[in-house]
C-alpha cells in the first residue's frame, strides 16, 4: 500500500506540474504519465510519457535514473541502450557510425 512507501512522493492535485510539463488533458482534467528525471542541477536529464492508460516500467526507469547519474560523472561516455550498472559503456565519435560495438569501453 501507498501508505507503507519508505521514500517520498509527491502529488499535483491542481494539476500545476503536469501543466508545467505539458502532460495535462484540460478536456479530462487528467494528466498523461509522465516521467521526469532532473539532474541535481535542475535541468531535465530524461523524460518519458505515456498516454494515461498505458502503464511505466520502474526497472526501465531505475535503469535510465543510474544511466544518467552516470553520466553525470562520466560526461565523455554515454550509456547505450539496455545499458545496466556495472557495463561497459562507449565513447561516442564519428568514426563509430553504424559500428556501435567497437566504441565500448
Amino acid at each position: 500500500m501507498l501508505k507503507d512507501a519508505k521514500y517520498p512522493m509527491g502529488a499535483d492535485p491542481a494539476g500545476k506540474l503536469s501543466r508545467l510539463f505539458g502532460v495535462y488533458d484540460e478536456d479530462s482534467g487528467l494528466a498523461q504519465r509522465g516521467t521526469f528525471i532532473i539532474s541535481p542541477e535542475g535541468k531535465l536529464a530524461g523524460t518519458e510519457v505515456s498516454h494515461i492508460d498505458v502503464g511505466r516500467n520502474s526497472d526501465e526507469l531505475l535503469r535510465k535514473l543510474k544511466a544518467n547519474m552516470y553520466k553525470s560523472l562520466h560526461a565523455e561516455e554515454v550509456c547505450p541502450a539496455k545499458w545496466q550498472e556495472g557495463e561497459k559503456t562507449m565513447k561516442p565519435a564519428p568514426e563509430f557510425v553504424g559500428k556501435v560495438s567497437e566504441a565500448y569501453v
